[in-house]
Order: structure tokens, then sequence, then C-alpha cells
């Protein structure tokens, strides 16, 4: 029998009820609840059972007021059998690769948990739809959530794109969490800028076993824009709105994660997303004009790259210690259109001097760095600061990485940063 993360009291109190983690149950409370006994988290304490409730949320109940018990069914002892989905020859092929996020996940009635369906027999069964949309490879390229990844992930991330480059593959799908999504996003944009597939990176602001989850549309609609879609490039794949009638494909350069929570909370800055997936059609922005690139890869970070956030009262002695420990560029979060206090300025001057590379973002959500309009604006043209344009923060960042490990001194990675790779900047 499954107890998993119950211990002392709590673990006593199933045992003596004979319930096992996946046991459906009625239990008497301060209500009547209904639901899946869950497995608990390792540090939680033994004074609670978790039920998942029939609308996908999870309840804590405390045992020492639960009065009554009834097990309506106990878990199944059978694994559950998934057909392998049939290959359609006349549908093109798509690949999808897993990083570790849950868009493509399925509940294991066993547990009530939310496990990953990574085999092409788990999609199929997870998400029959996309079997009618194109037959579809999957890969688990690595399981991470997306706040542990880091450049090298993006390296890897890339390399594997960049195998499929020449491959028969229609377009890519990159499963991945939606907290870090953005970055990645960019650094496949910069990477592998002039990529001649389309790539999809999907998310899922809620899972599967919610009844308001966005995983499953997110992903179909990917597919289908995959399909259907002449565009080559980045885009980030998820809902449009809070409810489901549009899916967005936002540019990997563009996109920023706004929300915590909403499924909308994706959204291009600067502008329309490029594309709009409406059921089975695809609207394309009529301003979107990417860049047409030689494919020309260069799949290199150096993550010695500081973003700094500007806010009175900032110590100018956290960009001397940027320096002295080893940090090549600055990427500044300026307020308004590109400023930081005059109490910065000395610090600035010895990053330049040492020959790090500092550049200017906006803290506003939109529109240009525009250092000559102030004097403080120009005072720092005059140290040596570059302005970005309407490059987002954390785009900004990346690309700094990247430059850094693709240039070979800091004039050259000023006219990198300067130049438009990846439809980062926009007019």
């Amino acid at each position: 029998m499954s107890y998993s993360g119950y211990w002392g009291k709590s673990l006593e109190f199933l045992k003596k009820n004979e319930i096992e983690v996946g046991t459906l149950i009625k239990v008497q409370a301060d209500v009547k609840y209904s639901g899946i006994v869950m497995p608990r988290y390792e540090h939680s304490d033994d004074r609670h059972i978790v039920l998942k409730l029939k609308n996908g949320y999870n309840i804590g109940l405390e045992i020492e007021k639960i009065s009554q018990i009834e097990i309506e069914s106990r878990p199944p002892t059978k694994k559950e059998t998934n057909l392998q989905p049939h290959a359609d020859p006349k549908l093109p092929k798509i690949l999808l690769i897993s990083t570790g996020g849950t868009i493509a996940s399925r509940i294991d009635y066993r547990t009530g948990g939310v496990t990953p369906a990574l085999t092409a027999a788990e999609l199929n069964a997870s998400v029959p739809e996309l079997s009618k949309i194109a037959n579809i490879d999957t890969e688990v390229l690595f399981s991470e959530y997306s706040e542990n990844l880091l450049p090298e992930h993006w390296t890897k991330i890339a390399e594997k794109l960049d195998s499929c480059s020449r491959s028969e593959y229609k377009g890519i799908i990159v499963a991945h969490g939606t907290d870090t999504m953005q970055y990645t996003a960019a650094a496949l944009s910069f990477s592998l800028s002039g990529f001649p597939k389309p790539v999809a990176l999907v998310g899922s602001q809620r899972s599967s076993d919610r009844p308001s989850s966005d995983a499953a549309l997110n992903l179909i609609s990917a597919a289908r824009f995959l399909v259907k879609t002449d565009a080559t490039g980045v885009f980030v794949v998820m809902h449009n709105s809070t409810s489901d009638d549009e899916i967005a494909c936002h540019w990997g350069t563009r996109v920023r994660k706004n929300h915590t929570s909403k499924r909308n909370a994706f959204q291009t800055v600067g502008g329309m997303p490029a594309f709009i997936v409406k059921k089975e059609n695809i609207e394309k922005n009529p301003s979107f004009n990417p860049l047409k690139k030689a494919y020309t890869p260069k799949i290199n970070f150096n993550s010695k790259v500081l973003l700094m956030k500007y806010y009175p009262g900032l110590d100018p002695i956290l960009v001397d210690n940027a320096i002295s420990t080893g940090y090549k560029a600055i990427i500044f979060e300026g307020t308004g259109l590109g400023h930081v206090g005059k109490v910065m300025y000395d610090s600035i001057q010895h990053a330049k001097r040492k020959g790090l590379f500092v550049g200017m973002t906006s803290q506003c959500i939109d529109g240009m760095v525009r250092m000559t309009v102030y004097d403080s604006g120009r005072d720092l043209l005059s140290l040596g600061v570059i302005p970005l344009g309407n490059m987002v923060p954390e785009t900004a960042l990346v690309k700094a990485m990247w430059a850094l490990a693709n240039t070979k001194d800091v004039n050259e990675m000023e006219k990198v940063m300067t130049e438009n790779v990846a439809q980062e900047i926009s007019d």
C-alpha cells in the first residue's frame, strides 16, 4: 500500500481506516467532501490528509475534525494500457521535445496526481486531437522546473534543434515551464537566428487536472500553427485571452510573462502577437514582417552578465562588486527614457574603464529608450552607456550573454547589441 508523504498521526489515521494514496473516499468534517487521497509533500505536517476534489482542486483536511469516512473505491492495481497512435502518411511530422513542463500531462488515477505524458502513446491518450493534426515524435531532453534552467540548458535545447534543422519535421514543439519561458525563447532566437523551421515553446498556466487547464488547447494550437504556417523562427504559443477562443503566437524576443496565474499571462511587448490561432484558422498580424536571414547558428552563452534594476537608493558598490567578481557586462533597467541617478556615474565609468559592456533598457513596459532628451541621458551616453531601443530587459540580458560569448571584444559586442538580430528591436 502507498502512503507517500504521510507520517506520524496522519499515517496512523490512514492505516487504521485501511486507506492508501489513490483511494476515493467520502468524509464528514465541517462539511461533506468526496475526493481521491493524494500523496503529500515530504516536509508536510502529520495532522492533515489531502484530497483531490472532483473539480480538480486539492484540499487539506485536519484528521481530528473528520468524524466519518466512507470508502467509495480503491486505486486500480492494473496499469492503464495505451494504444500507439496510428501514423497517417498524409500528415506532416512534428517533434515534441520535453524539458520538464507539464504541458502534456495526464492524471495518474491511482494517486490522483499529475504525471508527464512523454511517449507518443501517452500523448495520444491525453490529447487525442494531436493524432489528427500531425504524426508526433517525442523526446525527453531533461526534466526540470523552468526556474532551475540555466544557460547550459539553453545550449542543450539549441543543439537539439540545430540537429533537426534539415530534418523532415515540419516544425518543433518545446514543452517548457512558463516561469522562464521568455528567457529560453530569446536564447533560441539569438543562437539559432534564421532557423529554417517554426519552433513553438508551449506551456501551461494551469495543470491538466484542473477544469480551467490551458494545457491541451495550447498544445493543439501549437501543432496546428506549425503545420499550417509558412513562418520560421521561434514563437511562444499561449492563450491570448482568459477564454478558449484565441491562442497567441508571440515572437520569441518580444514576449513577456506579465501575470502570475492568468491563462493569458504572456503578451507581446510593443505590439500585437505575430499570429493568432482561432480553432483551425491561423491569422497573421499584417505588421509582422520578420527579418530574412541565412541560418548561421552560434550556440554559445556566457552568463557573466548582470541585469540591474535601478531604484532610488541603489548602492553603486553593487556595480563595483560585479566588476571585481568577474562580470563582463551590465544591463541596466533604467527609469523612463533610460536613466539612472548620478550617484551611479563613477561606478559606471569604472566599469567602462575595465572594459565592460554597459547597456540601457527601460523599466517601462513599452516605449523606446531615448537618452538624448535630457541631460542625465546625455551624461550616460558620454560615459559609454549603450541605449538598447525598446528591447525587453530580459531579452537584452539573454542577448548580452549570447553576444559576450560570440564576440572578441567590447567594441564588437556593442555593434552586435545594437543590431536587430532576431526582431528584438521593433519600430
